[in-house]
């Protein structure tokens, strides 16, 4: 048993050290743009470029109109599958997944044939015609995660029982899913939502290509002159991607810990 936790530990150092060694060799390069001393000029010089507010802000809005428009779109489809068509769950299972399987750069490549200026939709004809495709674009990547999210947490009520009793007591369909289901999936929500705007932030290609002023394509574009400056937003991108990770964890706690049985 000694052997097997030595073994067990040594494992897991050695996964630790792979992540945290280059992370820290980061960190320490980032503080180097001073001679002779450690300094945060780094992180002062980031944060004093007003490209970096810019799109940063850019970033966190369509990250939250993003998740909006994912929860509007999931939560009714996941709801209405589980209930009326289980049948239609492997069929559902599939198509979330194409994201997975399907290069970014071949979706927006898709994208720009489909609604460039020249089409039926031109999308791309106009700043915030670009801004929905990116948005869309961005609703689809994240579905893998928002939909599993939901599908997770739609699996610990019992839908079919809350639905019978909201429809007893007069409630729509509109009225069940909004005041019903949706509270009772909020941390399972919360969980895609971190995950979508994640995402959101750290996404490169598809903004780079729609010529978006996204957070992505500024930290590329500020790496092609610069030195302490790129090493400081990677830390930065780093603290926002773990922190909404780490809310997920948080969120997990207050999760329901029964299962009703649904399919």
């Amino acid at each position: 048993m000694k052997a097997n936790k030595f073994w067990a530990w040594l494992v897991f150092a050695l996964g630790a050290a792979y992540f945290i060694v280059p992370l820290l060799a980061t960190f320490e390069f980032s503080l180097r743009m001073r001679r002779g001393t450690y300094s945060f000029d780094a992180y002062a010089s980031v944060f004093a470029d007003p490209a970096f507010a810019a799109s940063f802000s850019y970033s966190v809005v369509i990250g939250l109109v993003t998740i909006a428009v994912g929860i509007l779109v999931v939560v009714p489809a996941v709801y209405f599958v589980r209930l009326r068509m289980p049948w239609l769950r492997p069929f559902m299972e599939f198509i979330t997944l194409l994201p997975l399987v399907i290069p970014a750069l071949v979706l927006v490549y898709g994208y720009i044939r489909l609604y460039n200026s020249s089409s039926i939709i031109p999308f791309t004809g106009s700043a915030l015609g670009t801004d929905i495709l990116l948005t869309g674009a961005y609703v689809t990547l994240a579905l893998p995660y928002m939909y599993r999210a939901v599908d997770n947490g739609m699996r610990t009520i019992d839908i079919a029982t809350l639905t019978e009793a909201a429809q007893i007591m007069g409630a729509n369909q509109a009225q069940i899913v909004a005041q019903i289901i949706l509270p009772n999936i909020l941390v399972a929500i919360l969980s895609g939502a971190f995950l979508t705007f994640a995402i959101v932030i750290g996404e490169f290609t598809i903004a780079s290509l729609l010529n978006r002023p996204a957070f992505g394509p500024y930290l590329v574009g500020i790496g092609t002159n610069r030195a302490y400056e790129p090493a400081a937003l990677a830390i930065i991108s780093f603290i926002i991607t773990w922190g909404a990770m780490g809310m997920i964890n948080v969120l997990g706690r207050f999760a329901p810990h029964t299962s009703a049985r649904t399919d």
